[in-house]
């Protein structure tokens, strides 16, 4: 179970870890200091690298958190909040890679500005949603052994 939990673990620093440092770090600098075609190419690149990772961290997280929850049996409610909160960032990953994102790369290799400039918007919102659920599923996994048995 220990071997479990650090796979878990590992999968949720690279997936938060790299939504809060694109959110919070890498977004007000490149906005603040490329244009838009410089600003939209870095973006696609920048997810195409990320969401690999976010993939690999997705199956890691389920299957070290599906593994874990056959050991304990019936499992507290601090870890089905934690599953199905992580589910939903799933789910909501998943349609950023297959709506939003896709649209972005399209936009870029057409060089349409704007349209990119639309999705990426769309992208921010939506990740700084999955970054919110994932700081609170962080502080379940945290704290909630403590609050909610």
């Amino acid at each position: 179970m220990l071997f479990a939990k650090y796979l878990h673990i590992l999968g949720f620093i690279v997936w938060v870890g790299g939504m809060f440092f694109a959110y919070q770090c890498l977004r007000p600098v490149a906005g603040a200091v490329l244009q838009p075609p410089q600003r939209l190419t870095l973006w696609t690149g920048v997810f195409a690298k990320f969401f690999t990772w976010v993939w690999l961290a997705i199956l890691l997280i389920l299957a070290s958190g599906l593994h874990m929850m056959a050991q304990l049996g019936k499992p507290p409610l601090y870890v089905s909040a934690m599953a199905g909160l992580g589910i939903l960032m799933m789910l909501i990953f998943a349609h950023v890679f297959f709506a939003p994102f896709k649209r972005l790369k399209r936009a870029v290799a057409a060089e349409d500005w704007s349209a990119g400039g639309a999705a990426l918007a769309q992208i921010r919102r939506i990740v700084g949603i999955n970054l919110i659920l994932g700081l609170l599923v962080i502080t379940l996994g945290a704290l909630g052994p403590v609050f909610l048995v």
